[in-house]
């Protein structure tokens, strides 16, 4: 079955349609395309906002948290009368009020491995936006059993970090092989603090290598680390390596 963008479509995605790395064919995958987020924070908010405004098919929001007022310093989809409000169905709100096309489906739960497993099988990309390493790990191998592209981003203090890891793409690293297995105690925002703009902008760019992985545009930081010190306003590139010893993607995984 061919599909074909209305003339609604045209008009509303006609600027990122008249790149022509994007095009209508760049657009007609990006409208065919469902991505699943897991984590609806600092990280997932402005990602999932930039997604449906650009027109991506469906998304799916994971998070078992409610909106606390600590969080609105940071996201910004969300407002003060949601307070208490399940994550997902807060950030829906706001997705709809955008674009009343997107299709949505709300998991407002922990889900299992075998849940989450089955689950990404049926997307064309993840994005990792919680922030701790168990869930980053989880994930980071159900994408990889499933071969599904895995948009990870973390960011703390006045440090963003994002990274893409394809299954699809030879010698491409995955997240495991980055981080090994993390024994240190981990800091979190509420520990350390965050400043807004900081997560924000890495959200924002998950939204953008998850769009270029789907329309097939540009070179995607796969196998590339990219760090933000926000605070010098200095960006780092460091190069990443498969470890063939690692459990996940290297050759001795099951």
């Amino acid at each position: 079955m061919t599909f074909e963008l209305t003339d609604e479509q045209l008009l509303r995605y006609s600027r990122q349609i008249m790149l022509p790395q994007v095009d209508i064919e760049g657009q007609e995958k990006i409208s065919q395309a469902s991505v699943m987020l897991v984590g609806c924070g600092g990280l997932g908010n402005p990602a999932a906002m930039y997604l449906a405004a650009a027109g991506v098919k469906k998304l799916v929001l994971v998070d078992d948290d409610v909106v606390d007022q600590t969080n609105l310093q940071r996201q910004v989809a969300f407002t003060n009368d949601q307070v208490g409000a399940d994550k997902v169905s807060a950030l829906a709100e706001a997705l709809k009020k955008n674009n009343p096309d997107v299709q949505l489906e709300l998991i407002n739960h922990r889900l299992s491995e075998d849940e989450l497993t089955d689950m990404v099988g049926k997307v064309s990309v993840v994005l990792d936006c919680t922030d701790n390493f168990e869930s980053r790990f989880l994930v980071n191998r159900c994408c990889w059993a499933n071969k599904v592209p895995l948009v990870s981003a973390a960011a703390i203090g006045f440090e963003g970090q994002l990274s893409v890891y394809h299954s699809g793409v030879e010698n491409s690293p995955c997240y495991q092989c980055l981080y090994g297995e993390v024994e240190e105690q981990e800091l979190t925002c509420s520990e350390s603090g965050v400043l807004g703009p900081v997560v924000g902008s890495q959200g924002v760019l998950q939204a953008l290598e998850a769009l270029k992985v789907i329309a097939g545009i540009g070179q995607p930081l796969i196998g590339r680390l990219q760090v933000f010190d926000a605070l010098n306003h200095e960006w780092r590139m460091m190069k990443l390596r498969k470890d063939p010893q690692c459990p996940v993607c290297g050759s001795s995984a099951s």
